[in-house]
């Protein structure tokens, strides 16, 4: 007889789970493909979804930029780009914080006369619809010709900022910001943050063409809330050709040039933009605004109903000019915070605002530290303050108050501040934050 043996060979790691689906190796084709062929709108969420996640990093934004809307792609791109990423200082979007810091990124290193325009100008159409702030803290001069094999006669005597005005006019901003419909906020520095040993101060003019430019471009903004120009040596002039072009602008509200060379003529300017434009924030810190400067912005505070902040920090007003701003505010009903310190103020400041706070009710915060306020400029703001239930700040630090006025002065504000805080409790606010 025979015996028929039969051997059945199986393989124990088999299984028919390890097969890919169909679905998944076509979903692996379409992100290896992408940059050919970028089909995303065709899938269901859950296959865009699983597409997304493999993609690469390094696509091309011509491709990435108006396709892919995932906020966990642009989440990958930004997290390997930056070392530090704080997406809710960019409204928690991820894909905003992209294009706003590679904006930003390419706009500090711009080289005028040097740099492709295009590598600008050709990221319009791909953030216009994501960039709603930038902030560019500094600005390249172009790469300066050696003027020596120019001219061999130039005598060493001859004024070097004239020779070299024509090196220093920055990047034009106009052509990019006034095609981003959504900025709302602009934050310029002209100046080099690290020069290194190649220091001079060429590096740091912001000239007359630079600010007919952004003046312009600034003017046709027309959805900008917040226009920050500092430290970058604004003097009179260029001011007074920006307030020109932000009066009637339709919506800015915050106007920051602290750290700049401003004087009274350019403060006159800044009154008068104070009164014909929507301004709630006025911030002047740090410039060379003495008494007529502020007399002509203490008229535009007679004048405004908008402004509600406004920052006159280590300016030369003094006591004229701090008694214009303390009689404005007899009739001004809008301003809830005034910054006065270091401005070299004393008694008769501190007697017109004593009135002040007898009668203002619209003020919340006051800053005089580091003045002159005296033993009885402390004592005339205590008087002022008998019957104030407005006030929750007042800074007196420095301002040479007798220390027994300034606690019975603490105490008044605390009481303010509690009051204010105890009826915010009991009356919740329904406005969003």
């Amino acid at each position: 007889s025979f015996y028929t043996r039969r051997c059945i060979t199986e393989d124990l790691s088999w299984s028919l789970v390890t097969v890919p689906h169909l679905t998944e190796l076509c979903l692996q084709h379409i992100a290896h493909n992408f940059e050919k062929n970028p089909i995303l709108s065709y899938l269901l969420p859950e296959h865009q979804k699983k597409v997304v996640d493999k993609l690469s990093t390094s696509l091309p934004l011509t491709v990435t930029a108006n396709i892919v809307s995932h906020e966990d792609y642009w989440k990958r791109r930004c997290m390997e780009r930056w070392q530090v990423c704080d997406v809710s200082n960019y409204g928690d979007s991820w894909k905003r914080m992209f294009f706003e810091r590679h904006l930003e990124n390419i706009l500090k290193f711009f080289i005028p006369n040097t740099t492709d325009p295009e590598q600008v100008l050709g990221l319009i159409p791909l953030c216009k619809g994501y960039v709603r702030k930038l902030k560019i803290d500094q600005f390249l001069p172009p790469l300066r010709v050696d003027r020596k094999e120019e001219s061999n006669d130039l005598s060493d005597t001859e004024d070097d900022t004239e020779i070299s005005e024509v090196y220093t006019h920055h990047y034009d901003l106009k052509e990019l910001i006034t095609s981003l419909p959504h900025l709302e906020e602009l934050h310029l520095t002209y100046g080099v943050k690290s020069c290194g040993m190649n220091f001079e101060w060429s590096l740091f003019n912001f000239t007359e063409l630079d600010c007919s430019n952004l003046a312009s471009a600034v003017k046709m903004c027309r959805n900008l809330k917040v226009f920050k120009l500092t430290r970058s040596k604004v003097d009179d002039d260029k001011i007074k050709h920006l307030a020109r072009n932000l009066q009637n602008h339709p919506c800015l509200l915050e106007l920051d040039l602290s750290h700049n060379l401003i004087r009274d003529h350019g403060a006159q300017a800044l009154g008068k933009l104070i009164s014909r434009s929507k301004l709630e924030t006025l911030d002047l810190c740090n410039n060379q605004i003495c008494h007529l400067g502020a007399q002509a912005i203490a008229q535009g505070l007679a004048e405004s109903s908008t402004l509600t902040s406004l920052n006159l920090r280590l300016n030369f007003v003094e006591d004229k000019g701090g008694e214009a701003i303390g009689h404005a505010l007899l009739t001004n009903a809008s301003l809830k915070s005034l910054h006065l310190g270091s401005n070299n103020l004393s008694e008769p400041t501190a007697a017109v605002f004593s009135q002040v706070l007898a009668q203002n009710t619209t003020l919340t915060s006051i800053n005089f530290s580091c003045n002159h306020l005296g033993l009885d400029g402390g004592k005339h703001l205590l008087e002022g303050l008998a019957n104030n239930k407005t006030l929750t700040e007042l800074d007196l630090r420095h301002a040479e108050v007798e220390q027994e006025t300034d606690f019975r002065i603490h105490e008044i504000v605390w009481a303010n501040r509690e009051a204010v805080r105890m009826g915010s409790l009991q009356h919740p606010t329904t406005e969003p934050a």
